[in-house]
């Protein structure tokens, strides 16, 4: 079975490997979520209700994004075309991005903080990004890379001046599950379990279970809820910023990247295995993520969501505007309009470098395969 349907391919005949479909609808279903959490934070603070769905979905979200791009990182050294990548893949695009909303800002706001140094907004898992590609060759040579990231992301809280400069404190926060990602492609847990072929009923019904009990969890004590600080579920704070500076701290970070991987878990167990009408949107998840800011920036600065607005209707409207503007962003046209700031190609840039394996990697930042 094949499992690594979207590397890219090399050599002047290569074989073109079997898309899976289950990484580009659990690609597109992560990044919609993405977008329904940023949609109704402006919610929660008046809706009980949006609330719950905000905590529901923050609770695993980016982790498994996060895993999604582990699975689909190598811990090799890079090549030259892998270095280039970073440049293209990430450090281009988080300068235009970055440029982009600094300039938005100082027209809306008056704002005049151009600090590259501090990512706007959804800017953050790109760098995050960049500093997983570059410590996993590392963390790989370790015995136990899992537990070392563990142990970084638990330690770092307790470290305040490890802060969102070059979002240093978030990525080490959430390294533990871009190395699961990975460190379940080196197990070959996908394989032995036959997950993307097949599911059988208990698995799924166990998944389902999970869910609930974490809906339960949420919507059940939602007032005790509203005294909990939600950026434990960012693992960017410093259990300090976070009020919690008792020596214990770290372990509640502990019981809150357990729970984000066995929600991770039942997410990927429900995820469809076979072609969906979504399954073609997963290969545009840059886009989506990069581009909806622009959209619900003007929804959440005005106002709109607040007060009269925060009513359960207001909440499954933006809940449904966030499905649609997903669609929307990961479509043909939208690629092809936004393609030059998302996949910047400047070859002037680089230097010819001679090497065995030739042609253009064609695989994003989060492991899905390009449409050129």
């Amino acid at each position: 079975m094949t499992t690594a349907p979207i590397a890219a391919t090399h050599g002047t005949n290569p074989t073109p490997k079997r898309r899976v479909p289950l990484w580009d609808n659990a690609r597109f279903l992560c990044v919609t979520l993405v977008v329904i959490g940023h949609g109704v934070q402006r919610l929660t603070e008046d809706s009980n209700n949006a609330l719950a769905v905000y905590l529901f979905i923050y609770a695993f979200h980016m982790p498994a994004f996060a895993m999604i791009s582990g699975y689909f990182s190598k811990a090799s050294p890079p090549t030259s075309r892998q270095m280039k990548k970073v440049f293209t893949d990430i450090l281009l695009p988080y300068l235009i991005m970055q440029t982009v909303w600094s300039v938005v800002q100082f027209l809306v706001e008056g704002s005049t903080n151009a600090n590259p140094t501090t990512p706007h907004w959804t800017l953050w898992f790109l760098l995050a990004l960049g500093i997983f590609r570059l410590v996993l060759p590392y963390l790989a040579i370790l015995r136990f890379p899992l537990l070392w990231s563990v142990l970084l992301s638990v330690g770092v809280g307790y470290i305040n001046n490890v802060d969102s400069t070059f979002s240093l404190s978030r990525a080490i926060g959430i390294l533990p599950f871009f190395v699961l990602g990975w460190q379940v492609r080196q197990w070959k847990l996908v394989d032995k379990w036959r997950v993307v072929d097949r599911q059988t009923w208990w698995i799924r019904g166990a998944a389902i279970g999970v869910f609930l009990a974490w809906g339960a969890a949420v919507v059940v004590p939602i007032a005790w809820w509203r005294s909990i600080d939600p950026h434990w579920f960012f693992y960017d704070d410093s259990y300090d910023g976070l009020g919690r500076g008792e020596w214990w701290a770290g372990f509640v970070r502990l019981g809150f990247i357990a729970l984000a991987a066995l929600l991770s878990a039942a997410f990927f167990v429900l995820v469809p295995r076979s072609d969906t009408w979504i399954t073609g949107f997963g290969q545009a998840t840059m886009y989506v993520y990069l581009l909806h800011s622009f959209i619900l920036y003007p929804l959440r600065e005005t106002g709109v969501l607040t007060g009269d607005h925060s009513s359960a209707v207001w909440l499954v409207s933006i809940i449904l505007a966030s499905i649609g503007i997903s669609i929307a962003l990961s479509s043909t046209l939208s690629q092809r309009i936004f393609r030059p700031i998302i996949e910047p190609k400047p070859r002037w840039l680089f230097i010819e470098v001679d090497e065995k394996r030739g042609g253009e990697s064609r695989t994003d930042p989060t492991g899905s395969r390009r449409s050129r």
